[in-house]
C-alpha cells in the first residue's frame, strides 16, 4: 500500500485519467472528490463487498438450481 500525506486543494492521479483531489478536512473526515472516465466504476469498499458476496450467494443459488434440475 502506498501512503501520501496531501492537503486540502491537492490530487494524486492515478493511471493517468483518474484523479483524486483532496475537497475537504474536518476533523477525522475527509471529503475526497474522483474524477474519472464513465467506464471506471466507483464503489466505496463496504459497498463493493456487499455487491461482491450477492453475487458469491447469487452463484451459489443457480449452481444449486442446476443441480436440482441435473436430479430430474
Amino acid at each position: 500500500m502506498l501512503a501520501l500525506s496531501r492537503k486540502k486543494g491537492e490530487s494524486l492521479i492515478i493511471n493517468n485519467n483518474v484523479e483524486i483531489t483532496i475537497l475537504d478536512i474536518k476533523g477525522d473526515q475527509i471529503k475526497v472528490g474522483i474524477q474519472a472516465p464513465k467506464d471506471v466504476t466507483i464503489y466505496r469498499k463496504e459497498v463493493y463487498l456487499q455487491i461482491q458476496d450477492a453475487n458469491k450467494e447469487a452463484t451459489e443459488a443457480a449452481e444449486g438450481l442446476e443441480a436440482l434440475r441435473n436430479l430430474f
